[in-house]
């Protein structure tokens, strides 16, 4: 099982919640997790007691996140087709062009590589590795998500094709 998959299996992504992640909202404050879960690492020690609860509640908002929003109007915006692209790899993977993957390959090894990079950085206490695997994770996802949005564009002109027909 792929990564996607346990992440929507384990975050329980039903129906109703991958509408509502659709929303840009969701989107857009979803990029608030990883700072946010990074600055409660990196100041464990000055929270003391308190970075358990912290911890608790930026999972919870990892978790909450994708709930709280309504329903978009329209999935028209980039971060909307990015949720929309994101489940079609997902759930239809026969969908999806086999010229994507190539890239999708590179960007999940380097969302390993900043994922370590981050760790040891916060594992360690220093700031540049810290930093720099930060960054290179949030533009990583990005990079992804906007692969993400081509897949989604790609298969629902794919879609549209076939219903002309």
């Amino acid at each position: 099982m792929r990564f996607e998959s346990l992440a929507a299996k384990y975050l329980s992504m039903n129906e109703d919640v991958w509408q509502r992640h659709a929303n840009p909202w969701s989107v857009w404050t979803r990029y608030t997790c990883l700072p946010l879960l990074i600055a409660c690492i990196w100041w464990r020690d000055i929270f003391g007691i308190w970075f358990w609860p912290v911890l608790v509640a930026l999972i919870g908002w990892i978790w909450i996140n994708p709930r709280c929003f309504k329903k978009p109007a329209q999935t028209d915006s980039w971060a909307s087709q990015s949720v929309l692209g994101e489940r079609i790899l997902i759930y239809q993977r026969e969908r999806v062009p086999v010229h994507h993957f190539k890239t999708l390959d590179v960007i999940s090894a380097l969302l390993c590589v900043f994922t370590a990079m981050c760790v040891a950085g916060l594992f360690f206490h220093e700031a540049i590795s810290t930093c720099c695997g930060a960054i290179g994770l949030i533009l990583a996802k990005t990079w992804f998500l906007d692969r993400m949005v081509w897949i989604y564009q790609e298969a629902h002109r794919q879609q549209g094709t076939n219903q002309c027909h």
